[in-house]
């Protein structure tokens, strides 16, 4: 180091104002502050963004749903339009088929095919029927009508034809008790009897018809209608009353009349005339009622396979007595006049 007093004056000044006076250093800046700082406000971005996310995503989410129930319910109803929509032209197509020629010949075709059906099983039921049919010779007996007897006694006032024995023999061993119950019917009505007697009386035309049909006719015959439905039907139920006394159990009567109206006559005249109620008719009771002939005839003839006596009561509406009618032993048929015949037409019409 060289002498202060080898320095000059101005070298003096300098090196004295270097001493007093000392550069201030630099502060050194502490890098943990700086990253501590950066941090915060880092994490402070990211909570921001993180809460700005779910602000966001929450309500759009629901709207996103909604906005999706309300599509697919709008396609529900479209879908219920269209389907209400081809119900209704299926209901009027179906409509146009039936008023068209196409469907009433279907209907028609329909009606014709069950008639047909129904004609094979009458057919096929009948030719059963004549099978077993008993092709056996039997003696012919002529006797007349009814009307020609009522025509011989008025022009000529001869007695009744002495009766052919073949026939009239067959209730000759039951006279006494057939005539005990036609003089006890000709008395006043007992409303009060058991049923299957008779409750009401009959006049002596009535008991003269009862007579021949027995003891003439031998149970098998037509008689002549007494005016009216309620007065055959008492006949009937004095014949019913008879029969139920000869033949108990083992009898039941078969009544064919053609039409519903007709039958229920005669079952509310049977009802009061025997005192009978609804459980005695039906099939398996004492008085059936038919609508059909060929019905009534198959019925019989299930009842003289179990050897029972079927009783055919014919109503007088019926115009014609049905072949296979004749070959069973106990039949009535009232033979209609003149006048119940417009009558019975007036009422179809």
């Amino acid at each position: 180091m060289p002498d202060d007093t080898d320095l000059t004056p101005q070298e003096r000044s300098d090196e004295t104002a270097e001493t007093s006076s000392p550069e201030p250093e630099a502060p050194q800046s502490d890098g943990s502050a700086e990253e501590t700082s950066t941090d915060d406000t880092s994490a402070e971005e990211t909570s921001a963004e993180n809460t700005s996310a779910e602000t966001t995503s929450g309500p759009t989410g629901e709207a996103l749903i909604s906005l999706a129930l309300t599509e697919l319910q709008q396609r529900r109803d479209a879908l219920q339009q269209d389907i209400n929509s081809l119900n209704q032209r299926k209901l009027q197509l179906e409509q146009e088929i039936a008023g068209s020629f196409v469907g009433q010949s279907d209907a028609i075709a329909r009606r014709v095919k069950g008639f047909q059906e129904y004609l094979s099983g009458a057919l096929q039921g009948m030719a059963q029927s004549v099978e077993q049919l008993e092709l056996v010779s039997q003696p012919v007996v002529v006797k007349p009508s009814p009307l020609d007897q009522q025509t011989v006694s008025t022009q000529e006032g001869a007695q009744i034809a002495e009766p052919t024995p073949a026939v009239a023999d067959t209730f000759r061993p039951d006279e006494a008790l057939i005539r005990a119950n036609l003089e006890r019917f000709a008395e006043q009505p007992d409303f009060y009897a058991d049923p299957w007697k008779l409750r009401r009386s009959l006049d002596q035309s009535d008991i003269a018809l009862l007579e021949d049909w027995f003891f003439n006719q031998g149970g098998r015959g037509a008689q002549s209608s007494r005016g009216n439905r309620p007065r055959n039907v008492l006949v009937g139920s004095a014949l019913i009353a008879i029969l139920s006394d000869l033949y108990g159990d083992q009898f039941q009567t078969l009544v064919l009349a053609g039409q519903p109206e007709r039958l229920g006559e005669w079952r509310r005249g049977l009802q009061d005339a025997l005192g009978l109620g609804r459980e005695d008719f039906g099939p398996n009771s004492g008085i059936v009622l038919f609508e059909r002939g060929d019905a009534l005839v198959e019925r019989a003839d299930r009842l003289e396979e179990r050897g029972e006596v079927p009783l055919i009561v014919i109503d007088a509406a019926e115009r014609v007595v049905d072949i296979p009618v004749l070959q069973f032993p106990l039949w009535m048929a009232f033979a209609a006049g003149p006048g119940e015949i417009y009558d019975d037409d007036n009422e179809l019409l």
